[in-house]
């Protein structure tokens, strides 16, 4: 028996192969959009906690996200940053960029723009306090004080939260959002207390020694990447990122490593170059940015190097002949034809050329950044004896192009055993690994100091 379509079947048949049809038409889904175009646009802001351009580059723990997630993906990573907040928003929202990430956690302000990934971070929230004053311990002894908070930040909504159910008397000065610290705020006197998260301290306590913890509150805050409300294709491929960085350990380990407690933290030491930033850098650092521009050296580089060298004073001079704030010998301000070593435009641009000059000599196959930490170890001890540490770390099995391998030789280079069968002889070995690790040091603390 022959059968015939339903007129039922035909326009179903009909409104499917439309929907097909329309579907095909519609624009490309996101993730689509990005391999086509081979590079993932990250929006964030510029801050030690999230994106900064260090002396070799981009870095912070963003960007170490964000190039994990283009490695996955095959494409190129292009982020860039903005003022704040707002500005973040308006470029999602244009589609300008495909995410935002700056240690962000998700607000009714994102609503219409953005969904937001999976948490992949809880940061501790800290009341912190003047050294010297009493310690606060618990939410009761902040209330009825003056407790800085940035206005309209994460912290301000915890502390809003905490007002409605648990501390009614809580009450804050809510300094500008923009260029705000609430840290400036007590180290000047203005405040008494101030609510920060605890990775951003981790990095600003350096800046602020005299700013001590008192204690953490019970909420902490959820940190997110934001991503174009209608790519839904995209946040489901960052939470299974993210889902598998947080397996794999490797997050809480890029997120250790990323972290301003690195370094170990000495009052004294962080306090003093508090003092030297503003009192010394601001005379000097256009001369430092001007050696920096005309040797192809970051400037911050070259002024990390002067201030471990002489903390930026220009009268400074060492038992071993070295003179102003490059610290340079005769000889080598003779070879850099400057004439008088304490003047401070002479020794920044005569130490910004003799560090060029010890970089270039290096063999071209050492690589970033064990090329500018050898720089650096040549610049304190000279090139002769780092030589003699390369070649003694090749003669035990390592690798002489590895600054980690060669900074465990530098020592071995005041033991008789092994200077006397180096060409050059005895070395302070431990010396240029101290300075080094010294210099890595203010350098960090400098690229963290805002634009």
């Amino acid at each position: 028996m022959r059968r015939y379509a339903s007129a039922w079947t035909v326009t179903m048949f009909g409104l499917a192969t439309a929907l097909i049809l329309a579907s095909c038409a519609q624009e490309p889904a996101a993730l689509e959009m990005i391999r086509n175009r081979g590079e993932l646009r990250v929006v964030t802001v510029n801050a030690p906690t999230a994106y900064y351009l260090g002396a070799h580059g981009p870095d912070g723990l963003e960007y170490e996200l964000a190039m994990a997630l283009t490695n996955e993906l095959g494409v190129n990573l292009v982020m860039y940053p903005v003022a704040d907040i707002k500005s973040m928003q308006q470029e999602l929202a244009s589609g300008r960029a495909d995410i935002a990430a700056a240690q962000i956690t998700w607000d009714p302000s994102w609503k219409d723009i953005a969904l937001p990934s999976e948490p992949y971070d809880q940061i501790g929230q800290l009341v912190v306090y003047p050294r010297g004053k009493k310690r606060p311990r618990s939410t009761l002894q902040i209330e009825n004080s003056r407790l800085a908070v940035r206005g309209g930040s994460p912290q301000e909504r915890i502390l809003e939260r905490m007002k409605k159910t648990v501390a009614p008397d809580l009450d804050w000065i809510a300094t500008a959002p923009l260029n705000a610290d609430p840290l400036e705020d007590i180290d000047s006197g203005q405040a008494d207390y101030a609510v920060i998260d605890a990775r951003e301290f981790s990095f600003s306590r350096h800046l602020y020694p005299n700013i001590r913890v008192g204690f953490t509150l019970p909420q902490q805050r959820a940190v997110q990447w934001m991503i174009g409300r209608e790519e839904t294709d995209l946040l489901h491929t960052v939470n299974r990122f993210i889902r598998k960085l947080k397996h794999s350990a490797r997050l809480s380990r890029m997120i250790r490593e990323s972290s301003g407690d690195l370094r170990d933290f000495q009052y004294e030491e962080s306090r003093e170059f508090r003092m030297n930033l503003q009192s010394r850098l601001r005379r000097y650092q256009p001369w430092f940015e001007q050696a920096g521009e005309e040797s192809g050296i970051d400037w911050r580089l070259l002024a990390a190097i002067g201030y471990q060298e002489s903390k930026w004073n220009p009268q400074a001079q060492s038992g071993d002949g070295a003179a102003g704030i490059m610290m340079l010998v005769s000889t080598t301000a003779t070879a850099m034809g400057i004439e008088d070593r304490m003047d401070p435009k002479q020794s920044i641009f005569a130490g910004a050329r003799y560090f060029a000059e010890v970089k270039d000599k290096l063999p071209e196959r050492i690589q970033e950044p064990d090329r500018t930490l050898f720089a650096l170890a040549s610049y304190n001890m000279g090139f002769g004896h780092l030589e003699d540490a390369r070649i003694l770390a090749q003669s035990r099995g390592k690798n002489p192009d590895s600054w980690a391998d060669v900074r465990e030789q530098l020592p071995l280079l005041a033991q008789e055993r092994w200077y006397t069968q180096a060409k050059h002889g005895y070395a302070r070995g431990w010396e240029p690994v101290q300075f080094v690790d010294r210099v890595q040091r203010f350098l960090t603390l400098l690229e963290w100091q805002p634009n």
